[in-house]
């Protein structure tokens, strides 16, 4: 994605390009910055997912291992020995999730880092200045960065319940048909005459 962005903001600047083929390059760079905010929001549901994963995981791990302690003082040695297994998986499974953990946190910060970048290459292009000679603006001059910025954040949010919305749907039908599905083949005669 930001590949993408990152070629459209190079032709953009780097060639004359009529005010009109410009808008439309600013365009797809604005669409392609609200899809990559938007997967923002996905990177931090994933990382607050794996968050409570991983707690759940340790919480499971501190169970196993005290039961194995009072196992082990009362010395129930098979309860040890199955003990011990379930403490093995689960210490491996917090691990993997410790790793997944640190992945997704690295990605998340690059992905944050790289949706700053196409901001700021973003107001540059709507502004019309190219960014390495410091030229004033050539289209647009009228443009407000932060008007960029506000345009923006309601795309993202427009987006985004939009998103929700087709999700809440897409739930409400799943539960139609499992609904159906149970009338159906409970007692309804399952339409037979």
């Amino acid at each position: 994605m930001f590949d993408s962005f990152r070629k459209s903001f190079e032709d953009l600047m780097n060639r004359a390009t009529p005010p009109e083929e410009r808008r439309t390059i600013v365009a797809r760079m604005r669409e392609t910055l609200i899809q990559a905010k938007a997967s923002l929001g996905d990177l931090r549901d994933g990382l607050a997912k794996t968050r409570r994963q991983l707690d759940a995981e340790e919480k499971e791990l501190a169970t196993v291992r005290r039961r194995k302690d009072l196992a082990t003082g009362i010395g129930d040695r098979e309860t040890v020995e199955i003990a011990t297994r379930y403490e093995e998986t689960h210490a491996k499974r917090v691990e993997i999730v410790r790793q997944k953990l640190a992945a997704q946190e690295a990605e998340l910060a690059m992905a944050e880092r790289d949706v700053e970048t196409m901001t700021a290459e973003l107001k540059t292009a709507a502004l019309g200045a190219d960014s390495t000679s410091g030229a004033q603006p050539s289209i647009d001059p009228g443009v407000d960065p932060d008007s960029v910025d506000a345009d923006l954040r309601s795309e993202i949010d427009a987006l985004r319940r939009t998103r929700d919305r087709s999700a809440r749907e897409a739930d409400a039908e799943r539960r139609l048909e499992e609904l159906k599905k149970r009338m159906g083949g409970t007692g309804g005669g399952g339409g037979r005459p």
